[in-house]
């Protein structure tokens, strides 16, 4: 489920406040400030000696990818606490029904990111530590009606929680993402993989009977893309 995001007032004005001031969580104690990962997020300079230059030069982009893989891998393998285990700790946190989870880079750190829709319409975004599984903080969450009403229509009759369909989705590699699709198209979850290389993968977990298959949807957009690429070539001549 994707979703704009507007944090709450409180965490944006301690944004603006500057490099003291931290935002206030909201699991139960207003007062405690938001805690730090315990699991640093891999270096990102290499990007720029491996940025791609369009000077012809052959080899560029495949090194890039591969030091990508390699800067994914090792952030999957820092990150000791599952998916599934994250949700369960931001629903103890934060009792409601998670809608997603992502492992985020978070500044230097890594991150969860769980969503967690409550039986009120109420949003918040729990972080856990990836390392120990202890809550960091959490931020209370501005949604529209629309955005609600999508995901709670995607939910109903939904008997595979978002836990067992990161728990299905770990068979095929290491969960990075949970997802909801309330797109209406699918009745699914969209679940992120990265393999032990770090080769990345998407799939769809059935939201009745927790089965795992690739997501081609992806690969459809690519092939209409081309496709329309084609024609417009074509046209030009």
């Amino acid at each position: 489920m994707k979703r704009n995001i507007v944090i709450a007032t409180v965490a944006a004005a301690a944004l603006i406040g500057g490099g003291t001031a931290t935002a206030l969580a909201v699991t139960g104690d207003d007062d405690a400030p938001t805690k730090q990962s315990s699991v640093r997020a891999s270096d990102d300079d290499r990007d720029d000696n491996d940025r791609d230059d369009s000077d012809g030069r052959d080899g560029r982009d495949g090194r890039k990818d591969t030091a990508d893989d390699a800067e994914d891998a090792a952030e999957v393998k820092a990150a000791k606490v599952t998916a599934a285990d994250a949700i369960t700790a931001a629903l103890k946190s934060l009792p409601g029904t998670a809608v997603s989870a992502d492992l985020d880079d978070e500044g230097s750190s890594l991150v969860w990111d769980v969503d967690v829709l409550s039986s009120g319409g109420d949003w918040h975004s729990v972080r856990i530590d990836p390392g120990t599984g202890k809550v960091l903080g959490s931020d209370a969450e501005r949604e529209d009606a629309d955005d609600t009403a999508r995901a709670r229509a995607a939910l109903k009759g939904t008997s595979v929680t978002a836990a067992e369909a990161a728990e299905a989705g770990a068979a095929k590699g290491t969960v990075t993402s949970v997802d909801l699709d309330d797109d209406g198209r699918t009745s699914a979850w969209d679940v992120d993989t990265t393999a032990a290389n770090g080769a990345e993968k998407e799939w769809k977990v059935d939201t009745g009977s927790a089965k795992v298959t690739a997501d081609t949807s992806s690969d459809d957009d690519d092939d209409s893309n081309d496709s329309n690429d084609d024609t417009d070539t074509d046209t030009d001549d």
